[in-house]
Formats: C-alpha cells, structure tokens, sequence
C-alpha cells in the first residue's frame, strides 16, 4: 500500500492488476488482508528497534530450517567483473570464478556469486543481456564456456557456498524444474532480479518462489523488488531484498549517491526489514572529484561510512562486491571478514532525521556499533550505557584527520572501557565510524 498526498491529504492506493488501472485485488471470500502499520514513537530509533513488522507475518510452517547459513558474498557485476592480468580469457567460464572463489577462501566470506559476464547471464539464452529473457532462456543449462558442476564441486573443496544470479522469468513459471537442477549442482541460493511490480500477482509469484526454494534447500535474495514485509519470519530463507536507491547508480548516475541518500535510506527503508545493498566499496573520493565509471565504481562518503554501513543497515547476506585487490591489504578489510550478518538484539543509542544515526547490534556476547554521517561534520557523544555490566575491549575505526582529501584514510584504535563511559564520536563530512566491543572474561 503506498500513501499519497494531495493538498495535506493523504489517501492509501493500492497497484493494480497488470493491464488495466481498476483492479486491484482479485480474491475469494473469505479473504485475508495484510496488516497495514503505523509506528508511532518519541524516540525515532525505537522505530528501527522494532520487530512489529516481522512479528505480524506468520510463523513459519516448516520446522527445521538449519541447512540455512547467513553470511557475506562476492558479487564481481558491481565492480565492473574486474581481474588481474591473466594467462586465461576472462569470461562467464571456470577460471574467472576462480579467482573470486578462492578469495574468498581466503578472508573467510561464505559465498562466491556466479552471475555472468560483460553484461551476459551464465546460462543460456536467446535474449540479450541481464534485463530480458527470450524463448529460448534456459537456466538448467548453462552457456558452452561454462561448467557450473565444475564450479560447484571446486568451491565446496574451498570451504565456500555458491549462488547465483537469475531473471525472474528465467526461473518462472518452471520453477520445481530449475530448483531441481540447482540444487543437484549444489547451488545453495539464488538473486532473483528485475521483479520491478508490487500488484496482487507479483505479491503472490514472489511468495511461491519462496516456498518452492524452501523445498529444494535454497535461499532467496529479491533485487529490483519491492520493500520488506517481514515475510522472512514465514520464509526463513529470504535472506534480503532491495527496495532502495542503490549503489549499483554509481555506476552510471553523473553524482553519484551521496551519504545523505544513505541517511534517508536508514531512517524508512530500514524500518521495513532486511536490505540489499551493494556494500563494499572501497574506493572513496571527495564528492567534488567523483566520476561516473562503470568498472571499479567510485564512492562519495569516508571509508568509515561504509564500514558503519554494514552495522546500520542489516541483510543476512552482505555483499563485499567490490574486486579482491581493493580489499587486500587494505586498512579496514579485516572488519568485514568479521562483522557477523544476523544478530540477537539491535539498540539505536543515537540518531537525528536527515542527520547521523549510531546503530549498535549483540552477537552472543559482542556488539557492533556503526555510525553514519550526513555530508556536515559533527561530534556527537554517544553512552556506552546499553551494554552489560562488566568490562570489553574496544577496536574502533574512525575518519582519519585529512578524510576531506583522502576519504580512505581511517585511524584504528583498541582501548578497554566499561557501560559508564561516554565516547565523542568525531564525524567527518560524509564519515562515519564503526565498533567491535569484545568483553573481558
């Protein structure tokens, strides 16, 4: 349901079925309604901290969902499919996969994400490029170039899960026919892209695609789709969803999105639940000198911002999409190959609309404390009083003091400090800082 405003008013409106304007929903009575909810708080992050939305869905009916595993994922479209010199082509084919598979064996990501290549899906079709299907699209088979039970058996053998990358209608209406076969070549999930409608029919295809992965073991990551429902407590393998203005626009939008795209981002898209970005990159500039490029895309805010960006926004399937030789070696690199995908309990200490916003996120014991800033620098105080009682170890990564110059620059420090303190969080223009508190045995 969308709320439009006219004159003050607003009035809720509902998409209609495809190919007319009059219908919107198609039903036999008795029928169920979703829930529609409004939050209402004198705290805005008690709106973030909420799990209202998720609790209305229904429960899930399967029991045992622990062949499910969370975690972080290459996704080399984002970076333009950047390798280094080679003595092979790159292409949609073994070796390009390779390299990012064994990477990430490497820093301990969880899933390599076979996609394609040059603008091409990696099964075979008759169509051209990622955005249509022909009548020939066939995601049983994949192009001649590549082997996918090859990729499959050569990445478990690593230690690291593949999924892939799929047009809606590559998958649909044949779904039993192609979860079969991605589950026989041990393919663990899937992206499934171009949704783009929000109508009573895509509502219902989106939920059947769910519940038919569900059956052969494999999760679901929507992109180009419509917001949160919380359908994930029903369908525990929907991982995350887009919903949003996204990164992949540095790619081709002349301004790029700045920090403040990030900030309205967090403060609606992430009341909704789970979100699909496309985190990860490591190549800021000063707004002033960003450029449009489609390889190895440029970012607006600090380092910092994107580090606290994994803590704010929550997905159980974060991307690290930019190329390997960007994050190795690289200052901040080992917070991502640790910063964990789900969580047990999320308080927002800090937070003002259009502003900055600290969101702090309990694994087990642990927290993760990101912070994101707007494009105005400030210093902020933030109370540790959120945490339990006892002592923790504090490595902290915050903005460099030439960031306005040199966004990548970031200052790395360990101290011990107690639930009684009180850190100034120093934030640059289009900064942010990010926590790992450990405690003390």
């Amino acid at each position: 349901m969308y709320l439009m405003k006219n004159n003050g008013i607003l009035t809720s409106q509902l998409s209609p079925l495809q190919g007319q304007t009059e219908i919107k929903v198609k039903a036999s009575l008795p029928h169920h309604t979703p829930w529609r909810v409004m939050m209402i708080s004198d705290r805005i992050g008690t709106l973030i901290e909420s799990n209202i939305l998720t609790n209305l869905s229904d429960p899930p009916q399967t029991k045992d969902w622990s062949w499910l595993k969370p975690g972080k994922t290459s996704f080399h479209w984002w970076n333009g499919d950047i390798i280094p010199d080679t003595t092979f082509a790159p292409g949609a084919n073994f070796e390009t996969n390779k390299y990012y598979i064994d990477f990430c064996a490497r820093n301990g990501l969880d899933y390599h994400s076979v996609i394609g290549y040059g603008g091409f899906a990696w099964y075979q079709s008759d169509a051209t490029g990622y955005g249509t299907v022909g009548a020939n699209t066939d995601v049983t088979k994949p192009v001649p170039s590549l082997n996918m039970q090859e990729i499959c058996n050569y990445a478990q053998k690593k230690g690291v899960d593949i999924h892939v990358w799929v047009h809606w209608k590559a998958i649909y209406p044949n779904l039993e026919k192609a979860f079969s076969q991605f589950q026989k070549w041990g393919i663990k999930g899937m992206m499934v892209d171009f949704l783009e409608r929000d109508d009573q029919e895509m509502v219902n295809i989106q939920e059947e695609i769910l519940k038919k992965a569900a059956e052969h073991q494999l999760f679901i990551q929507f992109h180009g789709a419509y917001k949160s429902t919380g359908l994930h407590r029903t369908y525990p393998n929907e991982f995350t969803r887009e919903g949003a203005l996204n990164y992949e626009n540095n790619k081709w939008l002349k301004e790029g999105l700045s920090p403040n795209h990030d900030l309205d981002v967090a403060f609606t898209r992430l009341l909704a639940g789970a979100t699909d970005y496309h985190l990860g990159g490591f190549r800021a500039t000063p707004a002033k000198n960003f450029k449009t490029q489609y390889t190895r895309p440029l970012m607006i805010g600090t380092r910092s911002h994107m580090l606290g960006m994994y803590v704010v926004f929550e997905s159980y399937l974060q991307m690290v999409a930019d190329y390997p030789e960007a994050y190795e070696g690289q200052p901040g690199f080992e917070f991502l190959q640790k910063v964990p995908t789900t969580w047990d309990e999320t308080v927002v200490p800090n937070g003002e609309l259009e502003k900055y916003i600290t969101v702090a996120r309990r694994k087990n014991t642990d927290w993760y404390v990101g912070t994101i800033n707007n494009t105005e620098a400030r210093s902020v105080n933030m109370a540790l009083d959120f945490l339990p009682e006892g002592t923790y170890t504090l490595e902290w990564y915050t903005d460099a003091h030439d960031v306005d110059e040199h966004p990548n620059h970031l200052i790395k420090q360990t101290k011990t400090v107690s639930p009684k303190d009180v850190l100034t969080l120093k934030l640059a223009s289009g900064g942010g800082q990010v926590m790992h508190l450990k405690k003390q045995k």
